[in-house]
């Protein structure tokens, strides 16, 4: 079983207003990041959200608020582990990576691998798919880290794909896209 998730629940500090709401194409950024995750067709999609940027409704996934979004990206992974429960793969995925694609995700699920990253700049990063046995370190993420911990420690399998590289942190990030 693999649960997709995507991880909405940030403060969008740098850009100063909720990213996840931003316009991509006609519908807000999260509301894009659910479509595709739903395109790969997992099991069950989460949506780890929080009070900065409550989600408009979003039919098809289960929402998980995360009220101690404020300490990080960790956190919502946190709260996604804790929600998916144990025995499952997680697809991780970020609200804010809007070029990243279905087929994408679901090459990466379909990667039989302990972990499988997307490569881009030089990095293997989220979205990235994680096996049941490291469901512990992700749950001892802390701070401002995410993922990419584990997958430093632990190496993957990498699936190239350079969109990945754009994700909305400011103004002028949002402006280029």
């Amino acid at each position: 079983m693999t649960i997709a998730v995507v991880l909405a629940a940030g403060g969008s500090s740098r850009l100063g207003r909720p990213k996840q709401l931003l316009d991509f194409h006609g519908e807000p950024l999260i509301v894009h990041a659910v479509r595709v995750a739903l395109g790969v067709q997992c099991e069950r999609t989460l949506v780890v959200w929080s009070q900065a940027a409550p989600p408009p409704p979003l039919p098809d996934v289960e929402l998980i608020e995360n009220p101690d979004w404020a300490e990080g990206i960790s956190s919502s992974i946190r709260a996604a582990v804790r929600a998916a429960g144990e025995g499952g793969r997680l697809l991780l995925t970020l609200v804010d990576q809007p070029l990243v694609t279905a087929g994408h995700l679901r090459t990466l699920v379909e990667t039989n691998a302990p972990i499988v990253a997307t490569g881009y700049r030089g990095i293997a990063g989220v979205p990235a798919v994680f096996g049941p046995e490291f469901r512990d370190e992700l749950l001892a993420l802390r701070g401002d880290r995410g993922a990419r911990a584990v997958i430093e420690t632990h190496g993957a399998v990498v699936i190239p794909f350079e969109a990945a590289a754009i994700d909305v942190d400011s103004e002028e990030d949002y402006r280029k896209l």
